[in-house]
C-alpha cells in the first residue's frame, strides 16, 4: 500500500495538492487532468486512506503555519527546500496536525484565513525583519535547516564539516589528490547576510590541514546547473588545472558539471569523480548515479515538526534546543579510483 510520499515522488504534485486532491477539499481548485492523474496512481500504487484509528489523536487539533525562504518557482530550479517541506507536511499529516502557509507581504507575515495556530515552522534562512515578523504571529517558531538565535528559536540543521569530511576521507582513500570544489565563495548566511560558503570553507580548512590546497581547484560557480556547467566547461575549454575529483556544494551544480563533462566527451567517473550534497531522490536518476552526501531531509522534517508538537503541548518555560544531524555518505557510481 503507498504512502502520501510516494505518490507524490510518482506524480510530481505535493503531498498537500494529493491529500487535497484525495479527500475531495472543496476549498481546492485543480485541473481535471491534475485530478485524474492523482487518482489514477493512487489506483495503480493501490493507496488507501488511514482510518481515524491510524491517526494519532493527542495530535489532532494542532495547527502549524509554514514560511518559506523560495517561491514555488524557486524550489523547481532547487527542489531540496522543496523535499524538506513535504517531509516535515507529511508528518504533520501522519500526527494528525494540519499546516496553513503563510503569506509575505510588504509589511512582513500574515495568515491567511485563519485566526490562530499553534507554531510556525520557518524553512531556509530569513533576515532579521523576516524573523521579527515571524516571531510576533507566535512564540513557538522552529528553524529547520538554519539556526539564526540559538539562544531564542530551536532549529534544526546539518552538519555541513563532518559532510565534507566523509566526502573527501572517501576521495582520498581512492588515490584522488588533485580534488577540485565546485560552487560559490560567497552566500547569504543563516540571517540573510553575505558570509563565506560553508561548505567551500569547510573543503579549504580540510585540504590545507592535509596539504592538498589548490587554490586553483576551486571552480566558482553559483548553486544551478545552468552555472555550474558553464564554470565546468569554462574550465575545460581553457585547458586549466583540472582535478580528477569534484564535490559539488548541491545537487544542481553537479547536474550541471557532469552535462559539462558529457559534452566534452568526459566520462565520469572515468575520467573525473563527481559527489555532491542532498542526496535526492534525483540523484539515483543522473547517468551514472550520483554519489551523494545525504543530508536525511525526512529526518530533519520530522524531527522539526517533532519540536513543534512538544512545544505546543507543553506550559513549561524551555530552553532553544539546536538538534545538528549527521549526514552520512551514499555511495553510487559517479566515484572510482584515481589513475596512477
Amino acid at each position: 500500500m503507498a504512502t502520501l510520499k510516494e505518490l507524490s515522488e510518482y506524480t510530481g504534485f505535493s503531498i498537500t495538492t494529493i491529500s487535497r486532491v484525495l479527500n475531495n477539499d472543496p476549498t481546492m481548485s485543480v485541473s481535471d487532468a491534475t485530478r485524474s492523474a492523482i487518482l489514477e496512481a493512487a489506483g495503480t500504487l493501490h493507496y488507501k486512506k488511514p482510518s481515524p484509528k491510524q491517526r494519532r489523536e493527542p495530535h489532532g487539533k494542532l495547527c502549524f503555519a509554514i514560511a518559506e525562504m523560495l517561491s514555488p518557482v524557486e524550489q523547481l530550479e532547487d527542489p531540496y527546500y522543496l523535499y524538506l517541506k513535504n517531509h516535515a507536511v507529511q508528518h504533520c499529516m501522519d500526527l494528525g496536525c494540519t499546516t496553513v502557509s503563510l503569506l509575505e507581504q510588504d509589511d512582513g507575515y500574515h495568515l491567511a484565513g485563519r485566526e490562530s495556530i499553534d507554531g510556525i515552522l520557518a524553512i531556509g534562512i530569513f533576515s532579521e525583519r523576516q524573523i521579527a515578523s515571524l516571531s510576533s504571529l507566535h512564540h513557538n517558531l522552529v528553524f529547520l535547516d538554519s539556526a539564526p538565535d540559538e539562544l531564542r528559536f530551536d532549529s534544526v540543521v546539518i552538519n555541513f564539516k563532518l559532510g565534507v569530511e566523509q566526502a573527501l576521507d572517501m576521495l582520498i582513500h581512492r588515490g584522488h589528490h588533485a580534488i577540485g570544489f565546485l560552487g560559490p565563495s560567497r552566500k547569504l548566511d543563516e540571517r540573510k547576510r553575505p558570509a563565506p560558503e560553508v561548505r567551500r570553507q569547510c573543503f579549504i580548512d580540510y585540504m590545507k590541514k592535509h596539504n592538498l590546497y589548490d587554490p586553483a581547484l576551486l571552480l566558482e560557480a553559483e548553486m544551478t546547473a545552468p552555472d555550474a556547467y558553464r564554470a565546468v566547461q569554462e574550465r575545460i575549454r581553457t585547458n586549466g588545472t583540472r582535478p580528477t575529483a569534484l564535490l559539488a556544494a548541491n545537487e544542481e551544480a553537479a547536474f550541471g558539471a557532469i552535462r559539462a563533462l558529457h559534452v566534452a566527451n568526459l566520462r565520469v567517473p572515468q575520467d573525473m569523480s563527481v559527489i555532491s550534497f542532498n542526496d535526492t531522490p534525483l540523484s539515483e536518476l543522473t547517468d551514472p548515479p550520483l554519489t551523494s552526501i545525504s543530508t536525511h531531509v525526512e529526518s530533519m522534517g520530522r524531527v522539526a515538526v517533532g519540536l513543534l508538537v512538544q512545544r505546543a503541548r507543553s506550559t513549561d518555560e524551555h530552553i532553544p534546543l539546536k538538534i545538528v544531524v549527521p549526514p552520512t555518505l551514499t555511495e553510487r557510481a559517479s566515484v572510482s579510483s584515481a589513475a596512477f
